[in-house]
């Protein structure tokens, strides 16, 4: 005979605590009812509050990011009240710190800055976004800090812009960029007096994410945290328009733009209303946006989830390019911070079609860009060189670029958080389609000044009569073909993460798919300058490369390929078909051989 489960007396006392401290109504009440089926022992409700309360939901360098619902482990407005709390404690007991002599100041000598903080707050479209930030915002006004709130959605962009351009110390997103719509999450940058340099106006790093979640943990009780109800200011279109001018008066004007035809699609986000303009004022006026996916919309219909690189997620942008002969189709995630492009490929199966070119070749095309622009030129800011930068986890066909046209390449750990604090930065890219091509106007990743530079390099393709495609063929031919791919594998069990990486530690493979190790990385030592991360490189005999980490947002385990072959200088169409060939089946064993190493 099955026991039926039983709630706990701690969870109870636990449910009931939060509940009385809990300032919205509707999570009061679904709390209040998922206790009560719970004590009459359905199982599901017990399964969610256990899940709900098993721990807090955790602060770390990417933010909060987590499913909507009540309780600690989950997003909800007690949580980013005192998320915002902790928040503007930092910011004031560090800005009180750099304003005196540089010693740290003891808790019974702090005191309110002679300036108060500046805090910049946007949201995206989703469920509850506009009310986390409408709180955020009161919390920051009533500890007597300014807090500058977006009149209306806006993509993740625009805030990194608008902390720089703010002089703000510290910046806001809620969003949880790609996640499933039933997630949300909060994302901070730091500048103002808390970052200066490179590292002004990019996402916190360590140690800023423990002495932030070190605050959080000391907040009360959400509803012992004072709230004002009024008293920031509004951000509206004027930061936007000026945010577009830059982004368009930063490049020069393309022949032949108006005559690249686009497909354009926002994924159910916030995106179109800053790209198509920017797009138009490009030039580019022979734009169709996909209408089932232009406007923002929290329960992303269309799709199963709403990341352009999950199968499915462009097929109604690359079906509409197929109808109206389209050149190219650009895709941002739900925030704008990443972009996407779908290509026709006469390689692509059945004899040619419509695929999304890898973040990877989106980075060595854009890279190229940068690269050839920059040679020869003095730095930003005339000290220091300028720099190319890309994720260990991304190919190693930037660092070819870079020292071709006599530029430095900088490796940086994975995320933008590392990526965009790089000297000398004029562009930088992570292989899940990230790309900071202006690094001037914003320091992270920006899926709109990425799309205005990809069309104006598809639309001077165009015009010479080759395409992206060409280009790419291209760089093989004078770098040798770098073919990437990457492999997922989901965790039931969180601690099954970070098991299996130990377990691949103590007992590395001598080969994989038949292919000697020639090296093996532990990360977590550190590796040519890189601070220590948990991850494994693994060189082969033939120059492939697996890295295999645990995901910093998802409980999945990821494995990034890489195969590089050489080509002739010389080689035709068919030759580098034939090649291309050669490397997807060297990917292809590789990825069967992990599978069974990690399944």
């Amino acid at each position: 005979m099955t026991n039926s489960p039983v709630i706990t007396g701690k969870l109870k006392q636990a449910v009931a605590a939060w509940i009385d401290a809990d300032p919205d109504p509707a999570d009061q009440e679904r709390l209040a009812d998922l206790l009560a089926a719970a004590k009459a022992g359905q199982p599901a409700a017990i399964a969610e509050l256990t899940s709900a309360f098993a721990g807090p939901l955790e602060f770390g360098t990417a933010g909060l990011r987590g499913q909507i619902g009540p309780g600690p482990g989950r997003m909800n407005r007690a949580v980013v009240i005192r998320a915002a709390a902790g928040l503007t404690a930092y910011l004031m007991d560090g800005i009180v710190r750099t304003s005196a002599t540089g010693q740290p100041a003891q808790p019974a000598q702090q005191t309110q800055p002679t300036q108060p903080v500046k805090v910049v707050i946007g949201y995206d479209a989703r469920h509850g976004s506009a009310q986390f930030a409408r709180d955020t915002a009161g919390v920051v006004v009533a500890a007597g800090g300014r807090a500058f709130l977006w009149q209306t959605d806006c993509p993740t962009p625009l805030l990194a812009y608008a902390v720089r351009q703010l002089k703000a110390d510290a910046g806001v997103m809620v969003t949880a960029s790609h996640n499933p719509a039933s997630d949300n999450g909060y994302k901070i940058y730091l500048g103002g007096r808390m970052a200066t340099g490179p590292g002004e106006g990019v996402q916190i790093v360590p140690p800023a994410d423990s002495e932030i979640a070190a605050r959080i943990a000391a907040a009360p009780p959400a509803n012992q945290v004072r709230r004002a109800q009024r008293g920031w200011q509004l951000i509206g279109p004027d930061l936007e328009r000026e945010y577009s001018r830059q982004a368009v008066a930063g490049v020069a004007p393309v022949p032949g733009a108006a005559d690249l035809r686009i497909v354009h699609t926002a994924m159910h986000g916030v995106g179109g209303r800053i790209a198509l303009p920017v797009l138009a004022e490009a030039g580019f006026t022979d734009v169709h946006s996909v209408p089932a996916q232009l406007q923002p919309d929290p329960d992303f219909p269309t799709v199963a989830f709403p990341n352009p690189e999950e199968p499915g997620a462009i097929d109604l942008a690359n079906g509409l390019a197929e109808r109206i002969g389209a050149d190219l189709v650009i895709a941002q995630d739900p925030d704008a911070d990443r972009c996407a492009v779908s290509v026709y490929d006469p390689r692509a199966p059945q004899g040619g079609g419509w695929r999304m070119l890898s973040g990877d070749e989106l980075g060595a095309l854009l890279g190229e860009e940068a690269a050839r622009s920059w040679q020869d030129r003095p730095g930003v800011d005339g000290s220091v060189r300028p720099t190319l930068a890309a994720s260990i986890v991304s190919s190693r066909l930037l660092g070819r670029i870079a020292r071709h046209h006599r530029l430095v390449f900088q490796r940086t750990l994975t995320g933008f958080k590392w990526i965009a604090r790089t000297p000398g930065l004029v562009f930088g890219y992570e292989e899940a389609i990230g790309f900071c091509t202006r690094p001037d106007l914003v320091r992270d990743k920006d899926g709109i000044t990425a799309a205005l530079a990809i069309a104006r390099l598809a639309a001077r393709s165009k015009l010479a009569g080759t395409s992206l495609i060409d280009l790419l063929d291209d760089l093989a031919r004078r770098h040798g073909l770098h073919l990437t791919s990457q492999l997922a594998f989901r965790m039931a069990d969180v601690s099954r993460l970070g098991e299996t990486i130990r377990r691949l530690r103590r007992t590395a493979p001598e080969e994989i798919a038949g292919l000697p190790l020639t090296r093996t990385v532990d990360l977590a030592a550190g590796w040519e300058g890189l601070p220590p991360t948990d991850g494994l490189v693994f060189s082969l005999a033939d120059s492939s490369r697996v890295i295999v980490r645990p995901s910093g947002t998802e409980p999945k385990v990821k494995c990034y390929l890489e195969v590089v072959l050489p080509v002739a200088s010389t080689a035709d169409f068919n030759a580098l078909t034939a090649v291309r060939q050669e490397a997807a089946d060297r990917l292809a064993r590789l990825e069967q051989a992990l599978t069974g190493l990690l399944s």
